[in-house]
């Protein structure tokens, strides 16, 4: 492979990156703030409970923070690996981290 056909193929990729990106960002049922918060929240909640296998501190942050379609929000993380709350900050943060390198 040549350089032109190297760099090409770089180019693909970045462009494709984006477009997934674009994607994951236009799926989220709120704004990406939204989920560095919850998981700051959970974060500090769980170090002082232990997770009961529930995502009962989630409701309770998607409460406090007056999110309408709470509904939405947790079939969003379910389908994204969150089924309790230490699953959300194990499984779903991941994806955040993972999109903030591309």
């Amino acid at each position: 492979m040549d350089k032109n056909e190297k760099e090409r193929k770089k180019q693909i990729l970045r462009e494709l990156r984006q477009k997934q990106q674009q994607e994951f960002e236009q799926g989220l049922p709120v704004g990406r703030e939204f989920f560095t918060n919850l998981f700051d929240y959970l974060d500090n909640q769980l170090e002082k409970h232990k997770c009961d296998n529930t995502n009962k501190l989630t409701l309770r942050f998607l409460e406090n923070n007056k999110i309408a379609n709470t509904q939405r929000v947790l079939r969003w993380l379910a389908d994204n690996g969150g089924y309790c709350d230490c699953e959300i900050l194990a499984n779903v943060e991941e994806k955040f981290e993972d999109r903030e390198e591309v």
